[in-house]
């Protein structure tokens, strides 16, 4: 392969185990296809949604596949189905009539091992991008399972699970020649794991979308809010521990508007004193619900990213994050919001910002400002470096290989 060749722009099959979904990793998919379709890039999307079919926009091709009825639930929409692998034949097809330069996996899933064998089978480079901590949520839920045992049990239960499964999701990331993952920690992780090529592929925001001017609101409540799932994974219940320790220091001009759905929507509701539960909200409604935050709280400390935090404070609303995951890679403490050691921190800081205006205001628009930085676009660009990285590197193998074997080249 020529330089001209390495440069050019590769032809990709694209995997995703979340696409369709409304989580984060989902969105993040659906918007590198777009991006891919909006430079005329050529783009094939394998990925499984309710029925099985094929269509074309412009220079992306997007095949979906229905799983099973034996599928079974991992999280919210997402599911697996062992059975998934009766479309390898209709997947090779399509990826012999696209010849793609690169195939791109995101996750240990029903979709990516039908992507993962096709690339070894036909020898095709292979990318993988990590978008969810699958270690951790396993371990929150098992946690959560297991309250009724002694502490010390639970926690040991739940570390062991945690890294059985991250060392077998390392594993599974030695398949690509080069892997992506959302923060420096995990980048870090994977490529010392893997020993392979390790990339930071984070997340963009539509300033547009997320922007103080879809505020409506205009009285003296400071509204805490929180934007996800309701689960136990996403550590909610931190929620109310806040909510009491502001009432402990004589805070009362606040109300928590809580936008999400999930398992612990109830003993939320029930639990909280001053808190609006919006449900599942989108488009506009969403923007909204950001706009009138003045201060996020996301106490989950099993985000890779955590967007909802980066949406916030391109809302013009000051997040206040936990130190493990990666939202703490998007806030500069103490300029554009927060980051909590424990629970005392996050009431400590949303305190402060209530009783001091001018800070809030402050730190409201730095983290606004910050937001605006981050484009998809740049950060697309860069999966695009992976992928000529992936090719540069399997080339390179094939010229050693050759060389090893008598030093021809034909």
């Amino acid at each position: 392969m020529d330089l001209d060749q390495l440069q050019s722009v590769p032809r990709v099959a694209f995997f995703p185990d979340s696409f369709v979904e409304i989580n984060g990793a989902a969105m993040t998919c659906r918007r590198l296809a777009d991006f891919a379709r909006s430079r005329n890039y050529p783009y094939l999307v394998i990925y499984a949604c309710r029925k099985t079919e094929r269509k074309q926009e412009g220079s992306a091709i997007y095949q979906s596949l229905k799983r099973s009825s034996l599928s079974f639930p991992l999280d919210e929409e997402l599911a697996y189905d062992p059975l998934f692998q009766r479309h390898t034949k209709r997947v090779l097809k399509q990826i012999l009539e696209f010849k793609p330069d690169v195939i791109h996996i995101t996750g240990v899933n029903d979709v990516s091992i039908i992507g993962a064998y096709l690339a070894w089978k036909l020898q095709i480079p292979l990318v993988g991008s990590w978008h969810t901590n699958v270690h951790e949520f396993a371990a929150q839920r098992l946690s959560n399972l297991f309250r009724f045992l002694p502490e010390n049990i639970s926690k040991k239960v739940s570390g062991f699970a945690e890294q059985k499964i991250l060392d077998g999701a390392v594993l599974y990331y030695k398949m690509p020649k080069v892997v992506l993952a959302p923060n420096q920690e995990l980048v870090d992780l994977l490529g010392k794991g893997t020993e392979r090529s390790a990339f930071l592929m984070g997340r963009g925001v539509d300033p547009e979308k997320f922007s103080p001017t879809h505020r409506t609101v205009s009285d003296d409540t400071i509204r805490l809010g929180f934007v996800g799932r309701l689960r136990a994974e996403k550590n909610v219940r931190k929620l109310i521990e806040i909510e009491d320790g502001l009432i402990a220091e004589g805070v009362s001009n606040y109300e928590f508007l809580i936008v999400g759905e999930g398992s612990e929507h109830e003993y939320l509701e029930r639990r909280m004193k001053k808190a609006v539960f919006t449900g599942f909200l989108e488009g506009e409604e969403l923007s909204e619900a950001y706009a009138n935050m003045d201060i996020f709280l996301f106490p989950s400390e099993t985000d890779a990213f955590g967007n909802v935090a980066q949406e916030a404070a391109a809302s013009g609303v000051v997040p206040i994050v936990s130190d493990k995951g990666g939202p703490k890679y998007l806030i500069e403490h103490d300029v554009t919001g927060f980051i909590a050691k424990n629970i005392s921190d996050f009431t400590d800081y949303a305190s402060m910002l209530i009783n001091d205006p001018a800070r809030l205001g402050r730190m409201r628009k730095a983290a606004r400002d910050s937001a605006m930085s981050r484009s998809w676009e740049s950060i697309f660009e860069g999966v695009y470096d992976a992928y000529r990285e992936s090719i540069r590197i399997a080339e390179a193998r094939k010229i050693a290989a050759i060389n090893g074997n008598g030093g021809h080249s034909n």
